[in-house]
This record gives structure tokens, C-alpha cells and sequence, in this order.
């Protein structure tokens, strides 16, 4: 089986990554909760950061729901891990934000987000990965330059809302890849 053929393996058996990104939504979701609570702003980014452990456990339950194969048995299925984990080399400026800038952090997160999505448009050949990867990181960047810290919860919206356009997209790729049953 060639490369072509494991990427599109890879994209019909794994639905394009869509529980992980569904599980996503759904933390970005939790965050904006969080975000309008009112709490010290270092809380807020410590529960945040808490969080985000919640998405792998989500991210199973969506995929057995939809009955998503993500665990590859090839080279290519651990490739993705690594793609997904890559951003984690990026949280020590998230550490850093927690520190030294807490209003900054959610916006620093929103950017590490969805840059660490662009890589899956090769992997899944999915090129919506490709268009709203930018797509999320400049609506962010642009909207959080400015954005005071009672308003941070905008940010937090707009990443979930974002994921779910991305969602849509490659929902409907991997509907023309699936097989056509006869």
C-alpha cells in the first residue's frame, strides 16, 4: 500500500480527526464558561490548563459514538500522535503568559490551537486543515491584540465556533471519501 493510500485510509477510518476536534469545541466551550466566572484571572488559566485533560477522555467517547478508528496499526497512525503532541513544545510560553501576563494566556492557547492543526490537512488529506488553520489563527491574533481581560471569553467563542467550521468542512470530505455502499 503506498503513502497515497494509508493517508486515505487514514482519513476515512479516522473521520478526519473529527471526535478530537468535536472534543475541541467542546473544551473551548468549557473555557468561555470558565472565562465568565468571577475569578482571579491566574484561576481561570489554571482551570483552563486543567481542562484541557479532558479532551483525550472526550475524544474516545465521540469516536466510539461515531465509530471512529483513530488507533492506527502503522507508521502513519503514530505519526499523528506526534503531530497532536508537537504543541505541547509550545506550553512554555503558555507557562510563561501564566506568569508573567495571565490576560495573554488564553489568547497565547487560542494561537497554539490552531496552528498545531495545520499539519493534519497533509496527514488526512484534508485540505479544510489547510484553510482554517491561517483561517483560526489570524481571526484570533487579530481579534485578542487588543482585547481587554473581561472580554477574553470572545476568544474562547470564537476558537470553539472556528473548530466546528472545520468540522462542518471535513465532515463533508470525508463523506466523498467514504466508499459507496451498492
Amino acid at each position: 500500500m503506498n503513502i497515497t493510500e494509508l493517508r486515505n485510509q487514514l482519513s476515512v477510518r479516522g473521520k478526519n480527526g473529527i471526535p478530537f476536534l468535536i472534543s475541541g469545541s467542546f473544551i473551548w466551550m468549557m473555557i468561555t464558561v470558565i472565562l465568565l466566572q468571577p475569578l482571579d484571572m491566574f484561576d481561570k488559566n489554571i482551570v483552563t490548563l486543567f481542562l484541557t485533560g479532558l479532551t483525550f477522555p472526550v475524544a474516545v467517547l465521540i469516536s466510539k459514538l461515531m465509530k471512529s478508528d483513530w488507533r492506527m496499526n502503522d507508521p502513519l497512525g503514530m505519526l499523528g500522535f506526534y503531530l497532536n503532541m508537537a504543541q505541547f513544545l509550545y506550553f512554555p510560553f503558555l507557562i510563561w503568559a501564566l506568569y508573567k501576563s495571565p490576560e495573554h494566556m488564553i489568547w497565547f492557547f487560542a494561537i497554539i490551537t490552531g496552528a498545531h492543526l495545520f499539519p493534519f490537512g497533509w496527514f488526512y488529506k484534508a485540505r479544510a486543515y489547510d484553510m482554517m488553520a491561517p483561517i483560526m489563527v489570524g481571526v484570533i491574533t487579530v481579534t485578542g491584540w487588543n482585547i481587554h481581560e473581561k472580554n477574553l471569553w470572545i476568544l474562547s467563542t470564537m476558537m470553539a465556533v472556528l473548530i466546528l467550521v472545520l468540522v462542518a468542512f471535513l465532515y463533508r470530505d470525508y463523506l466523498k471519501k467514504v466508499p459507496k455502499s451498492v
